[in-house]
């Protein structure tokens, strides 16, 4: 039974009050691929703290992608509860937003940590984060590159539950 569906059907939100506080933890993954030079211009603003390309003509105006993209990614986390409709609400302790940058295939590959002492998982804060973060880079990125594609979302590991999960990410 979906534990999100009641016996007649309906949505509802689980009942979490008997569970006890423990330590939990989720990451997950997802990547934005792009042209490689769109990805050589995203580094090189990053890096540089400007728009501009090397050659001067490209630019990217809405300023660093990936401290942007960090930012909401932590952001949308600490929001979840009020973007899916049966999460909790829950007091985030800490969350992370990386990415690592394959310039040769043009990908960047995006992973959010999210932790809590708490009565249920942070899975899916984890994975609002990643995809939040993805959506703000091709935001950012969608007027010199309009080929882009965010895929692969998913969870690589969550701990300090009832059940544990490690995959090969």
């Amino acid at each position: 039974m979906l534990s999100h569906i009641d016996e007649h059907g309906r949505a509802r939100m689980v009942d979490i009050s008997a569970k006890d506080d423990t330590l939990r933890q989720a990451v997950a993954m997802g990547e934005i691929r792009m042209r490689p030079e769109t990805l050589a211009l995203v580094a090189q603003q990053s890096a540089t703290g400007r728009g501009m390309a090397a050659s001067g003509t490209t630019e990217l105006k809405k300023g660093d992608v990936f401290a942007t993209a960090q930012v909401a990614g932590i952001q949308a986390a600490k929001r979840t509860w009020e973007l899916i409709p049966m999460c909790h609400q829950l007091l985030i302790t800490g969350i992370s937003v990386d990415f690592d940058v394959d310039q040769e295939h043009g990908r960047v590959t995006v992973t959010g940590t999210a932790r809590t002492r708490g009565q249920t998982g942070v899975e899916m804060e984890a994975l609002v984060a990643v995809s939040i973060a993805a959506l703000t880079i091709y935001d950012m990125v969608k007027a010199v590159d309009q080929t882009m594609a965010i895929g692969a979302i998913h969870l690589v590991e969550k701990t300090g539950g009832k059940s544990d999960l490690h995959t090969q990410g």
